[in-house]
Order: C-alpha cells, then sequence, then structure tokens
C-alpha cells in the first residue's frame, strides 16, 4: 500500500508536468533556463516554497526546535520582510533589464570578470553546501520512513547510498530533461502536496495528544515545555559559549537580514523563477505570496519538533536530526505514509533540481559562452546546460554521504557554510545598486575580503562570536573596503539600468497594501511569541 501511494503521487505529479510542457520550446536559451518567461505568480510562489523548503527544513529545522526551541523561526518570519524588498525594489530592476542570471547584472554594473568570479562562487555553493545536504537529509528521511537498509538486507549507511544514489539520479532526469518550467511544474504540485502532508503531521499529533481536541493538545504540549515556545534568546551570542548560542535574539540586527535579503532577492535560484515571469505583476505576486507562506510555514517545520519533545522527551538530543522521521512513523497512518514519501521526495527534488538549473545556467550563459565558445547557438547552450547539471549532479551525490553529524544539526550546518559564500556575493550586489562611485576594482576587492575575513574568523581563529554576528560585521566591512578600493581605482562612468522591453513592467496594484500587511504580521506574531 505504501509503495502503491508513492508510485501513484510521484507518476501524477511527472505526468502532469510532462503534459504541460508538450507545445514547449525547450531548445531555445529563455526556453530552457527561464520557462520561456511564461510563469504566473501562483507558479512562481509554489515553485519559490519548494526550492527554499526542502528535507533540510523538514529533517533540520524540526531537530533543531526540538533542541533549541520555538526561537530558530527567524530564519523563516523575517525571509516576508525580505520578500517585500524584493518584491518592491529588486524585481522591477531586474525585469527592466531582462537580465537571465544575476552575474549578468555584474557584468552590466562592474565587468565581465566580477560576473565570472561570482558565478564561480555560486556554482561552488551549491555544490559543496546545498545539493549534498539536501540529498543527504532527504536519504535520512526516506531510510527511516521506508527502512530501504532491512528491505535490501544491507547496512543502513549503505541504504542512505543508494538513496542518495535513486533520488539524486531522478532529480538530474527531472533538471536535465525539463529545464526549469519543469521544475517549476512539478514545484507548484509537490508544494499543495507538501502542505497537506507537512500539516497533516502536526495535526495528528495534536488531535491523538488532546484525545481529539486539537487546541486542548496544543496546550498539553506547551504545558508540557513552555519556555521552548518563546522566540527569544536570552543569549547574546558574543563572549563565553557565544558559538554554541544557536540564534540569539540580537542576530535579527546583525547578520540575519543581510542573509535573507540576498537569498530572496539576490540568489540565483531563488530570483531565477522571478526572472521567468510572464509580467512584473506575476513577480510580484509570486514573491509576496511566498512572503505569507513563509510566515506560515513554522507550522510545518517548528511546531512538529516541539511536539517532538513532548513525546520524546530528551532521547534524541545527541541526534536530533532523526527525530521528524520518528515523529512521522509515530502519528502518520500506514496507508498514508506513502503519499508523505512522495511529497517529501518532491520537496527533495524540487531544492535539488533548481539547484541544478541553476548552476547550468550560471555556467552555460556566464562561463561557457563567455570564455569557451562565444558564437555558441541556442541549442549548443541548453546541450552544456545539461552536461553540466549531469556532472554537478555526479559531484553532489557522491559529497552527500559525509555530511553526517554535524554538531548543531545540518540545518545549522547549511547556514555556517552559506556564509563563506552569501555575505561577500550580497555585499557586491548591493553596492551595484547602492553605491555609484564603487568601481569594479573596489568590487573585486570586496568579494576577496569578504571570502577570507569569514573563513579566518570563524573557521581559523574560531573567536568567540555567532555566525551571524560575524556576516553583520564583515557586511560592513567589505561595503567599507569597496568604497576604500574604489578611491585609488575610481569607476569610470555611472551606471543606469536601461529597459530592455522584454516584458510588461507594470505593478501590482494590490502590492504595497499586501507588503504592509506582510510587515506587519511578522511584527505582531514576534510581539507575541516573544511574550510567552
Amino acid at each position: 500500500m505504501i509503495f502503491i501511494s508513492f508510485i501513484l503521487f510521484t507518476g501524477f505529479v511527472a505526468f502532469y508536468a510532462t503534459y504541460q510542457l508538450r507545445k514547449d520550446q525547450l531548445s531555445t536559451k529563455d526556453g530552457y533556463f527561464l520557462g520561456g518567461r511564461s510563469l504566473t505568480g501562483i507558479v512562481i510562489a509554489g515553485s519559490l516554497l519548494l526550492t527554499n523548503i526542502s528535507t533540510e527544513h523538514l529533517v533540520g529545522m524540526n531537530g533543531s526546535s526540538y533542541r533549541n526551541g520555538a526561537i530558530i523561526i527567524a530564519w523563516e518570519v523575517t525571509s516576508a520582510l525580505a520578500l517585500v524588498i524584493g518584491a518592491l525594489y529588486f524585481a522591477p530592476r531586474y525585469l527592466k533589464m531582462g537580465l537571465t542570471t544575476i552575474p549578468e547584472f555584474l557584468e552590466k554594473r562592474f565587468d565581465g570578470l566580477t560576473r565570472t568570479l561570482v558565478a564561480l562562487l555560486l556554482i561552488i555553493s551549491f555544490v559543496a553546501t546545498l545539493l549534498p545536504i539536501v540529498l543527504y537529509t532527504g536519504a535520512l528521511n526516506i531510510e527511516a520512513i521506508f527502512d530501504i537498509s532491512n528491505l535490501l538486507n544491507i547496512s543502513k549507511s549503505q541504504g542512505i547510498w543508494v538513496t542518495i544514489l535513486i533520488v539524486g539520479t531522478i532529480g538530474a532526469i527531472y533538471a536535465i530533461f525539463g529545464g526549469l518550467k519543469m521544475v517549476a511544474y512539478t514545484d507548484t504540485i509537490n508544494g499543495f502536496g507538501l502542505l497537506v502532508a507537512g500539516l497533516l503531521v502536526p495535526i495528528l499529533a495534536l488531535l491523538s495528544i488532546g484525545n481529539g481536541n486539537l487546541f486542548h493538545g496544543l496546550g498539553e504540549v506547551f504545558e508540557n515545555s513552555p519556555e521552548k515556545f518563546n522566540v527569544i534568546s536570552h543569549e547574546s551570542g558574543v563572549g563565553e559559549g557565544a558559538r554554541s548560542a544557536i540564534l540569539p535574539f540580537e542576530v535579527l540586527f546583525t547578520g540575519l537580514m543581510v542573509n535573507q535579503i540576498y537569498f530572496w532577492t539576490m540568489h540565483q535560484s531563488i530570483i531565477q523563477r522571478v526572472l521567468g515571469a510572464v509580467s512584473l505583476k506575476e513577480a510580484q505576486k509570486g514573491l509576496l505570496f511566498t512572503g505569507l507562506l513563509k510566515i506560515l510555514v513554522p507550522l510545518i517545520i517548528v511546531l512538529p519538533g516541539l511536539i517532538a519533545f513532548y513525546y520524546f522527551g530528551e532521547s534524541f538530543y545527541d541526534n536530533p536530526d532523526s527525530v521528524y522521521p520518528e515523529l512521522v512513523k509515530k502519528v502518520m497512518p500506514f496507508w498514508l505514509t506513502g503519499f508523505f514519501v512522495a511529497v517529501m521526495m518532491g520537496a527533495i527534488l524540487s531544492t535539488f533540481n533548481s539547484a541544478l538549473n541553476s548552476a547550468a545556467t550560471v555556467f552555460s550563459l556566464g562561463i561557457y559562452k563567455r570564455y569557451i565558445s562565444k558564437e555558441s547557438s541556442n541549442q549548443k547552450l541548453v546541450r552544456i546546460g545539461k552536461w553540466t547539471s549531469f556532472l554537478l549532479a555526479v559531484f553532489a551525490i557522491g559529497i552527500a554521504p559525509f555530511v553526517a553529524n554535524a554538531p548543531d544539526g545540518l540545518y545549522q550546518l547549511l547556514q555556517q557554510l552559506n556564509g563563506i559564500f552569501f555575505i561577500p556575493i550580497a555585499s557586491v550586489i548591493t553596492a551595484g545598486f547602492l553605491f555609484p562611485k564603487v568601481s569594479a576594482f573596489g568590487a573585486k576587492v570586496g568579494l576577496g575580503f569578504g571570502l577570507v575575513f569569514y573563513v579566518l574568523l570563524y573557521y581559523v581563529l574560531e573567536v568567540n562570536l555567532h555566525f551571524v554576528h560575524i556576516w553583520g560585521i564583515e557586511f560592513v566591512l567589505n561595503i567599507g573596503i569597496m568604497h576604500l578600493a574604489s578611491m585609488y581605482r575610481p569607476t569610470k562612468e555611472r551606471f543606469s539600468i536601461q529597459d530592455a522591453n522584454v516584458l510588461d513592467l507594470k505593478p501590482w496594484k494590490y502590492a504595497k497594501p499586501f507588503s504592509l500587511f506582510l510587515v506587519l504580521f511578522t511584527v505582531i506574531l514576534y510581539f507575541v511569541l516573544g511574550n510567552v
């Protein structure tokens, strides 16, 4: 029964996406890499959510909330603020320029070498951090629920290897043969499935705890450990014990928002959906609808961890990434397990496919066409993109099993590693938009300084400071360093955004009111839960 429901849902998603793509021209550059610039708001929102939410969230964040409490919702709810900035400021400018990749903006603003350096950093970050962790957490979840190792009569570690190989192969096939539009359509269906299946876990658990009364069950969980529901940590992330403080409240005012703005407004795998929008109106809808979903998504990726603490106590404190699969097995009816695993598979594939497609886009258009074959046809660029996806998938599959046993959990490991790449790139793109005096030379100096600064402070010197605080310090220093370097080699001409006349730039009439609603919602949520 499990396998039947798994195959039925997975098969339906594949059939639906293939049917929707039957008339699309995937041999062209825009068709393959940007979905033919035809994505609507709902498709963008579904794809953005699934690109972001994967098993590293379901497994990693629930494991972290189980151990550390609700303070980690900052990673989610503050995303709404970044998405507002993306909808009102960045999207109109990106779409006016008719960009295909974010590094393409850096060439227009600075020079080709800046574009290439950032493109290489993006590709390295995909292979070294995101792809392996997504594959490993996905395999961990599927192994725990399906018990692959027992089915095949092999060890648990071998079962995880086999699962990584299967999931990685399926994901690569989607990304290689379907392009961005295939990824976006499968994301939309899987996104709906994720919301349903993800909400079922806490709902079924709370109904069981409350003897059929959902709110009574929530009250029981709260009374068991009320301190875990508070979203404001009393640790500062500075001084003794700072490196072990999971997410101090003060990071919201240092590096956290820098990270959020980068991820939701500048990161290629996210913003590529916006660049593929049919109009500015639909791009803004997609970004702002995603902001609302991100405020609500802690019900799926934080609340189950708090419920797990009610059930299991401190039994999984040494291995919190195992707690979510155990909770699913405990509360999910047997006949629904196959559907749940199919949705988990969809979440894994979504993030994996998106990263592969984005990396292929960046390499094909930013590196191959620029340095290797300037006269490449659209068909050849698409072919190179497919080969890039294949090779990166092979590397990610090979690295994935080695990310196990992260001391603070896999999600925290992902964020720590992301800091190596995200903040230097964020500072350069921010300077490109906001500081016209920063030159191409200044941008490259800032990029190099940022990379060395974070690695030196966090991994070599091991300063007693939370890594998100380091992000904030690094960002400010990067901006300063870029200005100083630009005084030595100033920019020769002032950059201005030119309209590429690619699509309709009329904004969504409800963009500003909806944005205000999201900001107020976020502030009120923190005020309420901060006083628990």
